[in-house]
């Protein structure tokens, strides 16, 4: 049969062809997109015309669009539907991607051509989005270290390859490790758990009965739930040993490699350590500027997740156990606090938060703010659960949504968002992207409806966050097409959109009981929403903890054992033994699992300082929908990708860039 990626795609809205797409398939595409690639590159590189803007910086921008086509699909289904075949076509790839990396930036002669033009920008009159285009083309092609020659060049390929490699690898270990543990649960401690998690546990054990995994819409609630201490510790300790099981899936010395390889690609590039390269481009700008957001953070979090620790111990002593408060007892306590304090609790909340109205809740909140409108569709999917929707606005084609919002053992862990297709404008196309939200939240059983926790239902949230940035992008070059923008500014839409949660109007549209369809009372509505900071300092410390410990990691000389260093690092700032890092160094994807969060975990914090003042915007105003601030926050923001500098466009948006105080009043942390 012919090859899908070798045709012209007559899927709705040119989606790729999952139902035509076999596992043989994808080795031949990728081999043929690459030569396309490499064809293309060597065309620009030996042209015999003098370089200008079209013939060097545009044509590389269009010189992979065939390997981006192959690989956007490929990856979408290797991360949330991975199978051994794939897996084995992810360590395949891996070194090939970054050798023909190496080889496009190590082209002498196409640098020579993107170095003249840069040499004499002043004299090419640029628009802003070319002028941009060219800096950042010039500025990656020197931070991956085309200047070099000789053996740094050389070596400075392999590290990248290696890298690559160690990546790939880290992923599918904790993928394994995530994938193989299983505990079941007898009727008895079943019957002691809330109706939604019983089924949730249901589902996830088929035929095997009721069974906790290490997805984290199925750890987490077992943890607030269950009154079984012992199967408590069981639970959260399986969940903390991803990646260090020993054997082929454990992945410290994978990180130990990873960092010590980090370490000499920096100094091969001229800098002391990994986080001042990091760093340079980011708006923290240097290590010291994020040093000193996390520990600002921290001070006040680890304050108040003491007095928050100090009354989970009483509430344990009471309880007849001895001994100090343990990181497997803070949810529970935390849960029974909740419960009693508010009046709330996840069983009663998660009827009023079914999961097809938070999608239409999300879809709601981004027609009033931008007048979109979702509509679903058929369409090839790579599995049944992926949910496929038209995006227009008024009338026109805006972009596909694909929604896979379910957990299942082929999906790795974590919620994000991806693309298989970027907005562009480029060659005179108008070219809609193609965008993915991925979730792992608990699959119910068949015939009921999928309930959330209110963190779920943020979770969402968040994710269409990011999708509308893509959605909504509106520049002529992939390159700074919308999420393409510094690590510390990617979060600001996405953390933004999770305020819309928390409106009131919203939440009586839109959170309605699935037996009843009532919408919530509006006394239960009010307790939940005065509970939104609730245990604030133990969200705060195992967060901030995380970005510390990544932030030291990278500075400086790079640890032989990561592990002691983290230990090390834990007990300078005073770690609360009843809490642990959010993500501990072997399971720490966003940091080894790629390049991308690597020194920059501290994002979310630094994009929060913003988000926290971007819905004070609207606050002001009076109205949460108000569409002089939308129509603001579109320009400026979310249609302008990474077109300037992220500060200039927030403060564009904003007026100014606010400070740490915005990030803590937010979390209640600060008056």
């Amino acid at each position: 049969m012919t090859n899908p990626f070798l045709e012209t795609w007559d899927t709705p809205f040119g989606l790729p062809p999952f139902d035509r797409i076999a596992v043989g398939d994808w080795m031949p595409a990728t081999e043929a997109a690459l030569a396309e690639a490499r064809a293309a590159v060597e065309t620009i590189a030996a042209n015999p015309e003098a370089p200008n803007f079209d013939n060097t910086v545009a044509a590389l921008e269009m010189s992979d669009e065939a390997l981006g086509r192959v690989l956007s699909a490929f990856y979408a289904v290797a991360s949330a539907d991975s199978t051994p075949a794939l897996q084995a076509l992810q360590r395949d790839f891996a070194p090939m991607l970054s050798a023909h990396m190496s080889w496009v930036i190590g082209n002498q002669a196409l640098f020579e051509r993107i170095d003249a033009l840069w040499q004499t920008r002043e004299t090419l009159d640029l628009g802003p989005e070319e002028a941009r285009v060219l800096m950042l083309t010039h500025r990656r092609f020197v931070r991956a270290g085309a200047q070099l020659e000789g053996q740094a060049a050389v070596r400075m390929a392999e590290i990248r390859t290696r890298l690559s490699v160690l990546g790939t690898q880290f992923s599918q270990n904790l993928l394994a490790d995530e994938s193989a543990w299983t505990m079941p649960l007898s009727e008895e401690e079943l019957a002691k758990l809330p109706a939604g998690l019983r089924s949730a546990a249901k589902a996830a054990g088929g035929d095997k009965g009721a069974v906790i995994t290490l997805s984290r819409s199925l750890v987490v609630p077992f943890l607030q739930y269950s009154p079984n201490r012992e199967l408590r510790r069981r639970a959260f300790e399986a969940w903390g040993a991803r990646g260090m099981n020993g054997g082929e899936t454990d992945n410290r010395a994978i990180a130990a490699e990873t960092l010590k390889l980090r370490e000499e690609r920096a100094k091969l590039l001229g800098h002391d350590d990994y986080a001042s390269w990091k760093l340079e481009t980011e708006m923290a700008g240097s290590p010291q500027a994020v040093r000193e957001l996390l520990h600002a953070v921290w001070t006040p979090a680890r304050a108040a997740a003491e007095a928050d620790a100090a009354i989970y111990a009483d509430m344990l002593h009471a309880d007849g156990h001895e001994g100090p408060l343990e990181p497997w007892d803070w949810r529970y306590y935390a849960e029974g606090r909740r419960r009693a304090e508010h009046e709330i609790d996840d069983g009663t909340l998660k009827p009023y938060l079914q999961l097809d109205r938070m999608i239409e809740a999300a879809f709601s909140v981004a027609h009033r703010l931008f007048g979109i409108e979702a509509r679903e569709i058929e369409a090839p999917a790579y599995h049944p659960d992926a949910r496929t929707f038209e995006i227009t606005r008024r009338g026109e084609h805006l972009a596909v949504f694909v929604g896979d919002w379910f957990a299942r053992p082929s999906k790795r862990s974590g919620a994000w968002c991806t693309t298989m297709r970027d907005q562009h404008r480029m060659a005179g196309r108008d070219v809609r992207p193609l965008v993915l939200n991925v979730c792992n939240f608990a699959k119910p059983d068949a015939g009921e409806p999928a309930l959330l926790s209110f963190d779920d239902a943020r979770t969402l949230f968040h994710e269409f966050g990011h999708a509308l940035h893509q959605m909504l992008s509106d520049v002529t070059y992939e390159s700074i097409s919308a999420t393409s923008v510094a690590r510390d500014f990617v979060e600001l839409p996405s953390q933004l959109f999770e305020h819309w949660l928390e409106v009131p109007e919203v939440l009586r549209e839109f959170a309605t009981h699935a037996e009843t369809g009532e919408p919530m009372p509006e006394a239960l509505m009010d307790r939940m929403l005065a509970a939104a900071n609730f245990d604030q300092g133990f969200a705060t410390v195992e967060q901030t903890a995380s970005a510390i410990v990544d932030l030291e990691f990278h500075c400086g000389t790079a640890p032989a054992d990561p592990m002691q260093r983290q230990a090390e690092v834990l007990e300078e700032i005073g770690m609360p033994r009843a809490i642990a890092m959010r993500h501990a160094t072997p399971h720490f994807a966003h940091v080894f699992s790629g390049d991308g969060y690597a020194a920059g975990y501290y994002s979310y914090l630094w994009s929060e300082m913003m988000d926290a003042d971007a819905f004070e915007a609207f606050r002001e105003t009076g109205d949460a929908f108000d569409p002089e601030t939308a129509a603001r926050l579109e320009e400026h923001v979310l249609s302008r990708g990474g077109s300037e500098e992220a500060g200039v466009l927030y403060e564009r948006f904003r007026g100014s860039t606010p400070d740490v105080a915005a990030l803590l009043r937010g979390r209640g942390l600060a008056a």
